[in-house]
């Protein structure tokens, strides 16, 4: 049984996009179609607004947290086709704007942070963006991967800095890693795109074909020293597909299961080894896979229950 700690009264004026908890647990960023982004404290079951950020003109789809090694940072997209990074200094205040999208901005994601302060943003314009932070001047620099997704990009997600290896593999510890970066992106033209920078480029790395409608979300897996790569993707076709690599250029699909609506997001859990889902049936599911490859549910909370209740287990 999982139960459900806080349950947080945002004040928010319309309808909440998302809901972000930083490294450490200790904050949420909201965000929502009243244009703001809004931080709480949440300690101890309670919650204490600390800011309220004024900075877009439209709906606002996401939010991100950076690594904390940065300082305190979140980065927000909305409709208004703008990109915010915001910084804590004392108060809460706008350190960057990115304005170079032609449509509403609907993801964005921070690299791994041994990569530098990198922000990898998807658009409706079909194209995508990565945003670099230059450590010795603070400028940012911009590199767009035009038509990405021919109708529009919906989501992106990075690839882990640590590249899968088994655990049980001594002579990998012993080798010095290079650092590939990678991100997966899902679009309105239904693919899954996996995507590798390439000198100073990005190229298109494998275009994973089996969702037969929009694609809404994607996230990597975390990677926990198994010799593979996982990436779930959702769709309006209702399906969530788990993705599996070797090698990062083959990957292998295994339907989750198909659920009663459609599917709006999908996120690990720090390990990597369960998937949270929730979609248009206003329901929470937790996913994990047994030791026959086989996922089951583990535990589901729909809309106003207080408790996930996990007694039956689905095995798909």
């Amino acid at each position: 049984m999982v139960s459900v700690l806080n349950t947080v009264d945002t004040g928010h004026e319309d309808m909440i996009h998302d809901a972000e908890m930083d490294y450490y647990g200790l904050r949420l960023a909201t965000c929502s179609s009243d244009h703001s982004v809004k931080i709480y404290d949440i300690k101890n079951g309670t919650q204490t607004l600390t800011a309220d950020l004024k900075g877009h003109y439209g709906p606002v789809w996401q939010v991100a947290w950076a690594h904390p090694k940065y300082g305190n940072l979140l980065a927000s997209c909305s409709y208004d086709r703008r990109v915010i990074v915001w910084k804590e200094v004392g108060e809460w205040v706008k350190l960057y704007e990115y304005s170079s999208h032609d449509s509403s901005v609907n993801s964005v994601a921070w690299a791994p942070h041994e990569f530098g302060l990198m922000l990898a943003c998807g658009s409706s314009d079909g194209s995508l963006s990565i945003l670099t932070s230059n450590p010795d001047t603070g400028n940012w620099e911009a590199k767009k991967i035009p038509n990405a997704h021919t109708i529009g990009c919906n989501a992106v997600s990075w690839c882990p800095a640590t590249a899968p290896n088994p655990a049980f593999d001594a002579s990998a510890a012993s080798r010095s890693p290079v650092l590939v970066k990678r991100l997966v992106t899902g679009g309105c033209d239904n693919l899954v795109k996996i995507w590798k920078e390439e000198g100073d480029r990005w190229i298109e790395e494998a275009k994973l074909e089996v969702h037969s409608d929009w694609v809404r979300d994607v996230a990597w897996a975390p990677s926990i020293g198994l010799p593979r790569s996982i990436i779930a993707s959702c769709s309006q076709d209702r399906r969530v597909i788990i993705w599996s690599s070797d090698d990062n250029i083959t990957w292998t699909p295994a339907v989750l299961h198909t659920f009663d609506d459609v599917v709006w997001n999908v996120s690990w859990s720090h390990t990597g080894n369960i998937l949270a889902v929730s979609g248009g049936d206003n329901k929470v599911s937790l996913w994990r896979e047994n030791n026959e490859s086989q996922w089951m549910c583990i535990s589901e909370v729909s809309k106003g229950q207080g408790q996930m209740a996990g007694n039956e287990q689905r095995a798909l």
